[in-house]
């Protein structure tokens, strides 16, 4: 699996580089240099490499500005990575339309700033000079860079502004982030089929495939704000009660302890869920490495009252409580499942991930199969496709 690698921070925010990078500082240095022939070999190639390194600077700046205005509204800028197509910010959601609008149209607002103080900086050096040339090129770049990304779609800063207009207009993020999605997905299409074009017709193929991964590149993000933002809508709508299920067994809070390891845990090797009662209600639940710490010969006389954990000692949510919030409280405790309890008290349930996987894949038609979901119980994991402790914190933050 690719991993990125952490360069360092700036104001606190790591940074990253995907591996690709270097393919694409690589094309940069190349284009720049040939660009630059007129300069001489050993200085064409040199403004090359420095060209490359300024366009990628650039490209920082403008995560930079994205990132800064995330963090002055108090949101959290987990990192910035520079990558194939560039550079990104894993920023959490605004609060508001209009923060999320303030977040989004900082970064173009940074290149456009950078287009004007570039080209004054080339119009006051020599016209002939390579340091005005260079700085008209650049200028020119980060204005190409800021009109690109306010194209209209996810995950364009265009898509994201999108996002915050119709999260204006209609009061519900979901349907706008859903709404600003598709309209990436579209201009994806376009893109793809504007490479082609461009291919077939010039017979630029670079050119055209790079409009083309472009493009790629917009449908793949696009569809997975949608799935997200479907994902998040999914676990809002469910309760504890569509997930929670009746897989765990109730004893008699008197049995020895002896009585209770011959009668359960002999038979079956399985970890096991065990509820102790008592005249008709709860006690609490046992755990099995209580038990343990207990000496066996003790075992006769001693029974389950003396090792059970009261309902009130647990962690539990109610038959009410968001999925949302369940899926946090277990991922926040490390919990391998949780406690459901009725509008009485009673133990209506318990819910674990495996549970969670089959009530959203019931839900939303997902094809997930029995030993998908035996295999989640055991391991305790979501599976990779279906990252829902991200999904529900972020959720959450949002």
């Amino acid at each position: 699996m690719q991993t990125n690698w952490r360069i360092g921070s700036l104001f606190g925010i790591p940074l990253f580089l995907d591996p690709l990078w270097f393919v694409i500082l690589g094309l940069a240095t190349l284009n720049f240099g040939l660009s630059y022939q007129a300069l001489g070999g050993f200085l064409s190639w040199s403004a090359g490499v420095v060209m490359a390194l300024l366009l990628f600077g650039s490209v920082l700046l403008h995560e930079l500005g994205h990132s800064l205005v995330a963090r002055s509204q108090g949101i959290k800028v987990n990192s910035i990575t520079l990558f194939l197509f560039g550079g990104i910010a894993a920023i959490e959601e605004s609060k508001t339309p209009g923060k999320a609008f303030q977040v989004a149209i900082a970064g173009p607002v940074v290149s456009i700033a950078l287009f004007f103080l570039l080209q004054l900086l080339s119009n006051v050096l020599n016209k002939t000079s390579v340091l005005s040339i260079m700085s008209g090129d650049l200028a020119r770049i980060n204005l190409l860079l800021a009109l690109f990304n306010l194209i209209p779609g996810l995950p364009l800063d265009g898509g994201q502004v999108l996002k915050a207009a119709l999260w204006k207009a209609t009061g519900n993020r979901f349907q706008a982030v859903k709404l600003a999605a598709k309209a990436g997905q579209i201009l994806g299409y376009a893109a793809i089929g504007l490479g082609l074009a461009v291919d077939y017709l010039t017979g630029e193929l670079v050119t055209g495939l790079w409009i083309a991964l472009l493009g790629w590149f917009g449908i793949r993000n696009a569809t997975s704000y949608d799935r997200v933002t479907t994902l998040q809508e999914t676990l809002l709508q469910l309760v504890a009660a569509n997930a929670m299920t009746r897989d765990f067994r109730v004893v008699d809070a008197d049995k020895s302890l002896r009585t209770f390891a011959d009668m359960y845990l002999l038979e079956s090797t399985a970890p096991q869920v065990y509820f102790a009662e008592s005249d008709g209600r709860y006690r609490g639940i046992i755990s099995i490495d209580d038990l343990r710490l207990v000496e066996r010969s003790q075992w006769e006389t001693q029974t389950l009252n003396s090792i059970v954990h009261p309902l009130t000692e647990i962690p539990t949510v109610t038959e009410s409580t968001s999925l949302v919030e369940v899926i946090n409280k277990l991922e926040k405790e490390q919990l391998r499942y949780i406690t459901v309890l009725s509008p009485a008290g009673a133990v209506s349930g318990v819910i674990d991930r495996g549970d969670i996987v089959q009530a959203v894949a019931q839900k939303l038609s997902l094809r997930i199969t029995d030993a998908d979901i035996k295999r989640i119980k055991e391991e305790g994991n979501y599976p990779p496709t279906l990252q829902l402790g991200a999904i529900a914190k972020s959720t959450t933050q949002s």
